[in-house]
């Protein structure tokens, strides 16, 4: 793969390497990309908190969904997310 890098982003790289943090390019893209990975992960983890929230508040409230439903549409959602995947 072959990345073209911005005039900045090189400076930052070598200016990171520099400093004696990093020992190379590729060391600073794994440290760039796992940090993106964190990230992602984080913003995934927010977000199912708040889902969380949604759904005991409609708990409380006495809003409510059969459990053997819940089950077959999370099911159903696995199915289509392997079905995804496959096709990727």
């Amino acid at each position: 793969m072959n990345i073209i890098l911005s005039s900045q982003q090189e400076k930052f790289i070598q200016s990171q390497i520099a400093k004696g943090k990093y020992t190379n390019i590729e060391e600073v893209i794994d440290s760039a990309l796992k940090l993106l990975e964190k990230q992602d992960y984080e913003q995934w983890l927010d977000e199912t908190r708040q889902k969380v929230q949604v759904g005991l508040e409609q708990l409380k409230k006495g809003e409510k969904v059969d459990g053997e439903i819940v089950i077959a549409q999370l099911k159903a959602k696995f199915q289509q997310m392997r079905e995804e995947n496959l096709s990727e």
